[in-house]
Order: C-alpha cells, then sequence, then structure tokens
C-alpha cells in the first residue's frame, strides 16, 4: 500500500439480525484516505456512514471485507492504530464531573499520556475551541456549542494523524459553524487527515477534497465535489416558488429546462442556459425564484431522491 494512503477500506459488508429480520447496513463499500485531504461521507439518515465509522475504527465487526488505518490491520490492531487517530462522535460524551481542563486530562490519560504533556497542550487546545475563558468551568455551565468546540478539542488531545469526525457541527448555531470550519483548515494545513460525515452540503462543498455518497449501504458516487456536480447535475439551476409556480412549471419550464424536479410548492429547473427561464419569469405574478449555480445538495438529491428517511 503506497505510504500516502492513511485508511483503506475494501469491500466491507456488515449486516445486523438474521433471517427475515436481517438488514444489510454496509454493502461493499471501498475507498481510501490519502494523508493530508479531507474526506467526506455523505448519505440521508441510515445509509451506513456511522456504521462505516464505527468499522474503520474497530469498534464494529464486518461481516466481510479488509480495513487498514495507519498500516494496521482492523479490528485486530485497532487498538494500536487508535493511538493515532482522534473522534470527534455525534453526541457530546463529556464527563459532567470534571471541569473543561480535567477533561482533557482525563482523556489524554486514556492514549498513556503524562499529565505533564497533556496539560502542556491544554492552552492550544483551548486556544483552538475559544474556551480559554472556560478551562475552569464545569460541563454543566457550557452552551451547547461550547460543549461541541470542547469534543473537538478533545479530539486532539494525542496529536492525531488522522481524525473521524461524525457530523462535528450539528447543532451550532452558524457563527460556531464557520469557527469551526476555520479550524478544521487549519489542522489540513498541518497535514492532518480528516474524515468526515455531515448533512450539511455546503460544509462539505466547503471542506472535502474528495466526497462518496453512500445510499442503502452502497457508495453511488465519489470523486472531488466540483467533479461530481459537473457530471452529474446542470450547470444552473432556477428556483421557483409562490402561488402560481406550479402552474408556470407546467406551461413555461417544459421545454426550456433540461429537467424538473418538483418539491412541495417549489419547482427545480436545471439547465445549461437559464435565460429563456429567467425571460418567461421577468413579467410573471404570483411567483419569487431564485437564480444559482448547481451545488453539493443538487448532486446529493439527485443521487438519493428527495423523500424523507426515518
Amino acid at each position: 500500500m503506497s505510504e500516502s494512503i492513511i485508511l483503506s477500506a475494501d469491500k466491507l459488508h456488515k449486516s445486523y439480525g438474521q433471517g427475515a429480520a436481517k438488514r444489510v447496513v454496509v454493502d461493499g463499500v471501498s475507498f481510501a484516505l490519502r494523508r493530508g485531504e479531507c474526506y467526506g461521507l455523505l448519505g440521508p439518515n441510515g445509509a451506513g456512514k456511522t456504521t462505516t465509522l464505527r468499522l474503520c475504527l474497530g469498534l464494529a465487526v464486518p461481516d466481510g471485507g479488509a480495513i487498514t488505518l495507519l498500516g494496521k490491520a482492523i479490528p485486530s490492531k485497532a487498538r494500536e492504530a487508535r493511538q493515532r487517530v482522534g473522534v470527534v462522535p455525534q453526541g457530546d460524551n463529556l464527563d459532567p464531573d470534571f471541569t473543561v481542563s480535567e477533561n482533557l486530562v482525563v482523556f489524554g490519560r486514556y492514549f498513556g499520556m503524562a499529565d505533564a504533556e497533556i496539560r502542556a497542550r491544554i492552552p492550544m487546545l483551548l486556544e483552538f475551541a475559544n474556551l480559554n475563558a472556560k478551562k475552569d468551568a464545569r460541563i454543566g455551565e457550557l452552551s451547547g456549542g461550547m460543549k461541541r468546540r470542547l469534543t473537538l478539542a478533545r479530539s486532539l488531545v494525542n496529536d492525531p494523524d488522522l481524525i473521524f469526525m461524525d457530523e462535528p457541527t450539528t447543532g451550532l448555531d452558524p457563527q460556531a459553524r464557520h469557527m469551526i470550519w476555520d479550524r478544521l483548515k487549519a489542522l489540513l494545513n498541518q497535514g492532518k487527515t480528516i474524515f468526515l460525515t455531515t448533512h450539511f452540503m455546503d460544509e462539505a462543498e466547503r471542506l472535502c477534497d474528495r466526497i462518496a455518497v453512500i445510499d442503502n449501504g452502497r457508495m453511488i458516487a465519489e470523486g472531488p465535489p466540483r467533479e461530481l456536480i459537473a457530471q452529474h447535475i446542470e450547470a444552473e439551476v432556477v428556483e421557483v416558488y409562490g402561488d402560481n409556480a406550479l402552474n408556470w412549471g407546467d406551461r413555461e419550464a417544459r421545454g426550456k429546462a433540461a429537467r424538473i424536479e418538483v418539491s412541495g410548492e417549489t419547482v427545480f429547473c436545471y439547465t445549461n442556459d437559464a435565460q429563456p427561464l429567467l425571460a418567461s419569469l421577468h413579467a410573471m405574478n404570483g411567483v419569487r425564484y431564485m437564480h444559482r449555480p448547481a451545488n453539493l445538495e443538487d448532486l446529493f438529491l439527485k443521487l438519493t431522491g428527495r423523500e424523507m428517511r426515518d
């Protein structure tokens, strides 16, 4: 394996249950992360994203396939490999009995780090999470955004080579999300590798060098975001909504757009030349519209559908 590959998965399979109750969660997924990149794993709820991360960390045993993490076979050498890994889980499993600084110290001990070594890293970690003023605060005194930032800082206590991030900005306000994006970019500039799952398409498009889209446990697309968008989606999108949007779509959009999708009262027109659509809308009453470039959310919805997932 190339030294530039920090994590590889080959034809992973994982099912739960037996017989008629058997549910395939991961179905032949393969990928490889290059050192220093941000790799995004995208998919609807229940697509298999979190299970894939758990398999890669050795927290679940695959039914088939092979995983290599930092040169170690997983799951047999998972404990050794995880010494050089950081993890940001979906939930903030911080210890409420300890202060912010104490949470970092206790977590560092799990990696066999000496207290003096951990305490030497704490100022940098608090600065990273913008929590300098909260170093002696109990967890119950922190806001939800502060807890999320502390969980992110905690994942760096052992100075990992690879950080697994399972929806790291869920529940954060826009200011906190942008701050964390800046911090993640700084980590990438330092040569760290990030394996990211997220439901925020703008987050994936902004941060990821490559993405993979999985649905029903199978990988259905992989590549750099802009290349995938260009490959699967027309260049421009006109979103039309309002009382007369559906009537306009039936009357005017057909033949002017390469592809049309309707969701609720919104008509999505995908095209490589938006001018005929915009000319038709200019004098139209009872509609509002937005003209924009195609983005990663358009790709995601085309590949996985618009229906809700539980």
